[in-house]
C-alpha cells in the first residue's frame, strides 16, 4: 500500500517542462529507457538525445548514466523525456554570458555541410565558411572532429540561430601579436622576417606578426630593378628597422643597411698604380665619376682628365662611356677614390715613344749590317 501511495505521490510530482534527474536502464534503436523514479520507465526518443543528428543513441549516452532531463509528456502508462532540452537550455545561458564578455571557447567540429561547419555546443552551432579562418579554405573535409577555439558572434533564440567564428579569434590574437611587436620594435634594431610578398615598390617582410616594408632602393647597395631580382616569397632574411609609425602601424626597413657596403674592404681590392676599368656616371663642372664596382665611384678631376687643356669634361666624355683609369689614391675611411685618365695618357705616350725609339735602333743596326756586308764584298 505505502509502494502504491509513493508511485502515486511521485507521479503527481512530474508535469511537462519539469528537470529530472534519470538513470538509463536500457538503449534501444529509437529510443532510450530511463528511470525517473515513475511507475513506468521514462523514454527519451533519439531526436531528443541530442541538438544534432544522431545515428545511433548509444553513440551519445550509455547504460547507467545519470542524466538530467525535461518533462516533455506525462500520461499514466507513459513519460516522454528530453536531454536535448535541458542542454539547450543550459547552453543558450552559457552562450548569452560569453556573448556579452566576448569570451572564447573551444568544440570540436561535428560535421560538414554546405556554407560552413556545424559544432555541438549542447545545442547546433553553425560556423559560416567565411568566419572559419582568416584565408580561403578549398575544402573543409580534413575539419571534421577538430577541435576550435571559437567566438559567439550571433544569437537568436526565437530563430535558434547560433553563429559561431573561429576567423574572430585568430584576428584578435593576430592584432594582439601585431602590438606586441610593433611596441617591442625600435629604430636601429636588427632583426629577422620571412618575405611575405613583393611588389613594384618593394618587399613586404613579416616580422612575426606584423609587416614591414623594405623598399626597393633599400633591398642592395647595388641599383635594383625589381624586387624579385634580390628576394624571394618564404625567405628568411635580416633587416634592420629604419622607422616605426606605431599610429599608422608602418614600419620601414633595409635589407642593404644589414650587408657590407659596396665601400668595404675597397683597399684590398684596389691599389694606388692600378688600371682599372669604369664606366662614367656623372659629368660635373670640375670632373667626371666613374664607377669602377658596383656602387663604388671615383673621381677623375678635370685636370686628370686630358693631357691637352678642355673646358668642360663634356668635350671628352659623355655618360654610360666605358674608360680606362689609373688610381692614384684609395681611401676607404672617406670613401674616396682619385682616378686619372691622363696618367694613362702620359704612359701610353712613353710607351709609344720607347717602341719607336726601339724599332729605329733596330732599322740602324741592319743598316749597318747591311752596309759592312757590302763592304765586305767591295774589299774582296
Amino acid at each position: 500500500m505505502d509502494e502504491m501511495n509513493h508511485e502515486v505521490s511521485g507521479m503527481k510530482e512530474f508535469s511537462a517542462g519539469d528537470i529530472v534527474t534519470g538513470k538509463v536502464v536500457k538503449i534501444e534503436e529509437k529510443q532510450v529507457l530511463v528511470d525517473v523514479g515513475y511507475k513506468v520507465e521514462g523514454i527519451v526518443p533519439i531526436s531528443e538525445l541530442s541538438s544534432l543528428h544522431v545515428e545511433k543513441a548509444s553513440d551519445v549516452v550509455s547504460e547507467g548514466d545519470e542524466l538530467k532531463l525535461q518533462v516533455k509528456k506525462v500520461e499514466d502508462d507513459e513519460i516522454v523525456l528530453s536531454k536535448r532540452a535541458v542542454d539547450a537550455d543550459k547552453a543558450w545561458q552559457d552562450l548569452e554570458d560569453k556573448y556579452e564578455s566576448g569570451e572564447t571557447f573551444t568544440a570540436e567540429v561535428k560535421d560538414v555541410v554546405k556554407g560552413g561547419l556545424v559544432v555541438d555546443i549542447g545545442l547546433r552551432g553553425f560556423i559560416p565558411a567565411s568566419l572559419v579562418e582568416t584565408y580561403y579554405v578549398e575544402d573543409f573535409e580534413n575539419y571534421k572532429g577538430k577541435e576550435l577555439t571559437l567566438k559567439v558572434v550571433e544569437l537568436d533564440r526565437d530563430q535558434n540561430r547560433v553563429i559561431l567564428s573561429h576567423r574572430a579569434v585568430v584576428e584578435a590574437e593576430e592584432s594582439s601579436k601585431k602590438q606586441e611587436v610593433l611596441q617591442s620594435l625600435e629604430e636601429g634594431q636588427v632583426i629577422e622576417g620571412t618575405v611575405q610578398r613583393l611588389t613594384d615598390f618593394g618587399a613586404f617582410v613579416n616580422l612575426g606578426g606584423i609587416d614591414g616594408l623594405v623598399h626597393i632602393s633599400q633591398l642592395s647597395h647595388e641599383h635594383v630593378e625589381k624586387a624579385s631580382d634580390v628576394v624571394e616569397e618564404g625567405q628568411t632574411i635580416k633587416v634592420k628597422v629604419l622607422s616605426v609609425d606605431r599610429d599608422n602601424e608602418r614600419i620601414s626597413l633595409s635589407l642593404k643597411a644589414t650587408q657590407p657596403g659596396p665601400w668595404h674592404d675597397i683597399s684590398s681590392r684596389v691599389q694606388s698604380g692600378e688600371v682599372v676599368e669604369g664606366t662614367v656616371r656623372r659629368l660635373v663642372s670640375f670632373g667626371a665619376f666613374v664607377e669602377v664596382f658596383p656602387g663604388v665611384e671615383g673621381l677623375v678631376h678635370i685636370s686628370q682628365i686630358s693631357n691637352r687643356h678642355i673646358g668642360t669634361p663634356g668635350e671628352v666624355l659623355e655618360e654610360g662611356q666605358t674608360v680606362s683609369v689609373k688610381v692614384l689614391d684609395v681611401d676607404e675611411d672617406a670613401k674616396r677614390l682619385s682616378l686619372s685618365m691622363k696618367e694613362l695618357e702620359r704612359e701610353q705616350s712613353r710607351e709609344e715613344v720607347k717602341q719607336y725609339e726601339k724599332e729605329e735602333d733596330n732599322a740602324g743596326f741592319s743598316l749597318s749590317d747591311m752596309i759592312g756586308d757590302q763592304l765586305d764584298k767591295y774589299k774582296k
